[in-house]
């Protein structure tokens, strides 16, 4: 029998205890709410005292402005700063595409809607929302106070400019001395137009202090996979007239660079830009990934990546003058192309000629196409014509496959006869090449030709905002993954590499392009010959149709189910043209007879075919001189 436990019980009743103290002490609903309410009061009491104590205050500070003015003056203006008068509050600015909500304090947006887009789970899709974005300028006054326009209250007035909507903000020292923002919205626009500039304060600015604007952002959540979203959120920015880079893609990154024309905190399919028509001579940029861990599963964020800017301002003659814009709205290519400000080289269309074959090519004709059809039809049109514009490529190949396929027997010979001299054997397997007018590599390039295309492709698909929201069969989202079962917890190694769902036209294109590589690259590394030496290239060519399957299957699980079609249908036509060529088109008998009249004929050797061969006959000698 146990031993009565005297603690424990004690421990129990003074648990006892406290808990019926707590039932019996705690305030009921209806006096918690009525606490509230007292409260509530309380604080509008105190605002009514501030707001009254802050307009005396400014009414006692502004002076009128003269040619020449005291010390205790000046300080009263710089000090008007603080007690411009005007209250805490917001004003809304809208068009029929964005709505901006500007704060009187700092005179910055508080937030930036877009009036015509949802996110993934359907509600708006803010760019600036709930503090995520902090716009400042820092500067010092003649008399030594640092101060910050996030701190200091702006006065608003809205006005119109045709049909233009305006709203102007003024941070006052004077009704005729402050520092102002000027925010313009035309309708059916994304862009902005934005005025920073003062007037009368080259007395107030201490310019030999550096001025400032700061710029802290922290992209928000728009799609499904915060993991997909983040890896096409990324900081881009145009420098010393037209040159263009980004900070990292993943990871934390940061960059010093000068003349800055603009920036853009992209987030995926959306970004917010600001533009200057004279560029900031000296810029601080920062990066900084957000979300470190490996799975969706894992993850409980609404941001993607923090950025930050900090930006030298310039004053002319003591003034700021900025003619400058802003821009909260979708990344789309169309629309940021009709700027002419080299804006479409913020998206991620690849470099050199893969982006030429996007900007170019893919975008346009996709843009054709999606303008009357939806888009997973025109997607499947767009991969129809890109396949037969390839065809003549792909029968130059398969024709080359044949005629290796033809000299096999030749060329497995040539290898027996001189399987104890691979120069010779070499040299003979040239020899036969070259009569027979065949070439292994003439089967690899034409696919090495078929490449930009294909990177090309896989650039567009995940940048292409047409696609976004956009539905075909079971993909609820062709710019994101086709999922057709998940689950909610995390599995190690698995999750990190493949995601929590299945997505079902990535299995498709791995079943495709498994069968498309078989009756290709399986066929070819049957037919090439392998040289001593040198890597058993049929081995390899085995372990690729098996290794590309399985890299689609993981690899493009959490890609966009638009791309992963693509290449569904792709590979469907790639079957169909092979066994079309194969079948009907390539006639082995014919080919090899043209191998054996051109094998009949005299070939003349080209120059560099003579120096080669007289390389590999010097090769020879000195391999015969050193056995000897």
């Amino acid at each position: 029998m146990k031993k009565f436990d005297r603690t424990s019980v004690i421990g129990m009743l003074l648990m006892g205890l406290i808990i019926i103290y707590i039932m019996y002490t705690r305030p009921t609903p209806e006096e918690i709410e009525a606490q509230e309410e007292a409260k509530k009061e309380q604080v509008q009491e105190a605002q009514t005292q501030e707001t009254s104590e802050v307009a005396t205050q400014e009414f006692t500070n502004t002076v009128t402005p003269t040619d020449s003015i005291g010390r205790s003056q000046l300080q009263n203006r710089i000090g008007a700063f603080a007690y411009s008068g005007t209250t805490a509050g917001t004003t809304i600015v809208k068009n029929d595409v964005l709505e901006l909500e500007v704060n009187n304090k700092g005179g910055h947006i508080v937030k930036a809607t877009l009036l015509q887009h949802k996110t993934y789970d359907s509600i708006p899709v803010y760019l600036i929302k709930d503090g995520n974005s902090q716009f400042n300028i820092s500067f010092s006054t003649t008399d030594n106070r640092n101060l910050n326009t996030k701190d200091l209250f702006f006065q608003p007035v809205l006005s119109k400019n045709g049909d233009n909507e305006v709203l102007t903000m003024r941070l006052k020292v004077s009704p005729t001395e402050f520092l102002e923002y000027r925010y313009e919205l035309k309708q059916g626009d994304y862009m902005i137009d934005f005025g920073l500039k003062s007037q009368g304060l080259s007395r107030v600015f201490n310019t030999s202090q550096p001025m400032r604007l700061q710029w802290d952002f922290q992209g928000m959540r728009h799609a499904k996979s915060i993991k997909y979203e983040n890896r096409y959120t990324r900081l881009t920015y145009e420098y010393e007239g037209d040159k263009t880079d980004k900070l990292a893609q993943a990871g934390d990154d940061d960059d010093i660079l000068k003349n800055l024309s603009w920036m853009n905190y992209r987030q995926h399919f959306f970004s917010s830009m600001l533009l200057t028509d004279i560029p900031f001579e000296e810029a601080k940029l920062t990066s900084n990934d957000l979300h470190k861990k490996a799975t969706d599963a894992e993850l409980d964020t609404e941001f993607t990546k923090e950025y930050k800017a900090d930006l030298l301002l310039t004053p002319k003659n003591g003034e700021l003058n900025y003619a400058m814009n802003m821009y909260y709205g979708p990344t789309d290519y169309q629309i940021l192309k009709k700027y002419d400000r080299n804006l479409d080289e913020a998206m991620p269309l690849g470099w050199g000629i893969f982006g030429f074959l996007n900007k170019y090519l893919v975008i346009p004709f996709f843009g054709f196409l999606s303008g009357f059809l939806p888009a997973g039809i025109a997607i499947i049109l767009m991969t129809i014509s890109i396949k037969l514009l390839l065809s003549p490529v792909q029968y130059k190949q398969y024709v080359s496959q044949a005629k290796m396929k033809v000299l096999k027997p030749e060329i497995a010979a040539i290898g027996e006869k001189y399987k104890d001299n691979a120069m010779k054997k070499q040299q003979e397997t040239m020899a036969l090449y070259s009569k027979a007018g065949a070439s292994p590599a003439a089967g690899c390039l034409p696919a090495l030709l078929q490449i930009p295309v294909f990177y090309a492709l896989f650039t567009f698909f995940p940048s292409a905002f047409d696609l976004r929201g956009k539905s075909f069969l079971w993909a609820e989202d062709l710019s994101s993954y086709d999922a057709i079962f998940s689950w909610d917890f995390n599995i190690p190694i698995i999750s990190n590499f493949y995601g929590n769902h299945v997505s079902l036209f990535p299995i498709l294109a791995a079943v495709t392009i498994f069968f498309s590589m078989r009756l290709t690259t399986g066929n070819q590394a049957m037919q090439q010959p392998t040289q001593e030496g040198m890597p058993d290239m049929g081995k390899m060519m085995k372990y690729m149709m098996y290794f590309s399957p399985l890299l689609m299957l993981f690899f493009f699980n959490n890609y966009a189910s638009g791309l992963s079609l693509y290449y569904f249908i792709s590979n469907l036509i790639t079957i169909g043209i092979i066994l079309v060529i194969k079948g009907y088109i390539i006639d082995e008998e014919k080919i090899k007879a043209k191998i054996e009249v051109k094998k009949a004929k005299p070939k003349k050797q080209g120059r560099f075919q003579k120096k080669m061969a007289e390389i590999m006959e010097q090769a020879e000698k000195q391999k015969n001189a050193k056995g000897k």
